[in-house]
């Protein structure tokens, strides 16, 4: 993984004597409470890359769309690029949810193509936090086979392409991970390693709880705070309210 910042420290060095640059401090708030308090609190790092995963109809891309709409709201460049859905699909969804600012979107599959237009938006904010949201992992193409052609390992080089790129950019990337029917993830289980934070969203499933039917928002891994924070989230129409939430 690159950072960048200041590479080549000699091995050896005192850890009191490394300097951690001014960048990589200043967290990004979404402005959505129960995501941000689900990173503890202060929001998300830049140069950091998210797996988002769940339940399939959990509403991963409801709570992405929403989310992306208030960093937006907030200043941040947000590109939300997708190819589970087409842009028809997302633009219907946007109206249910009554979005208000609007961010831009994007159906790339080809990962260097993807990068390549995202720089060309940094570049005309470039003092803005800019955030990528990737819908979804499996869809995409790392080109190692050219157009239309993957296998096995192409989410693996994908997902190591964009964490790269937002190490090398401080830029900031959620990637929804698709899962199987039986909620099992479906990809292997480096790419859980290779990233920086794991947020699941799944069903309260048990009829005998008072939050049966809820969604519940976890974070099982966090490289740059708390992992455990969970949020009962009620999903409505226009998207979610916290019913209830357990810190770690």
């Amino acid at each position: 993984m690159k950072l960048n910042t200041k590479k080549g420290f000699d091995f050896g060095i005192n850890i009191l004597d490394v300097e951690v640059p001014a960048a990589l401090r200043k967290r990004v708030k979404t402005g959505v409470e129960y995501i941000d308090g689900s990173f503890g609190g202060q929001g998300l790092t830049p140069s950091s890359v998210t797996l988002f995963t769940g339940t399939p109809g959990a509403g991963k891309t409801t709570m992405m769309l929403n989310m992306a709409d208030k960093l937006a709201k907030n200043g941040a460049t947000v590109v939300f690029n997708t190819c589970e859905e087409s842009l028809y699909q997302v633009k219907m969804t946007a109206e249910r949810l009554r979005l208000k600012t609007g961010f831009a979107v994007g159906e790339e599959e080809m990962v260097p193509e993807l990068l390549e237009q995202c720089d060309k938006l940094r570049e005309k904010a470039p003092k803005a936090p800019f955030v990528l949201i990737v819908d979804s992992l499996q869809t995409l193409n790392d080109g190692k086979y050219g157009v239309g052609n993957t296998n096995s390992r192409t989410p693996e080089r994908a997902l190591a392409m964009i964490t790269d790129w937002c190490k090398e950019n401080n830029a900031i990337a959620l990637v929804i991970g698709q899962v199987g029917k039986s909620g099992q993830f479906a990809g292997r289980n480096i790419l859980k390693h290779m990233v920086d934070s794991m947020l699941e969203l799944t069903v309260e499933e048990d009829v005998r709880s008072e939050l049966h039917g809820c969604r519940i928002l976890t974070m099982t891994k966090n490289r740059f705070g708390g992992a455990g924070h969970r949020f009962y989230l009620d999903l409505k129409g226009t998207g979610f309210r916290t019913v209830a939430k357990v810190s770690a």
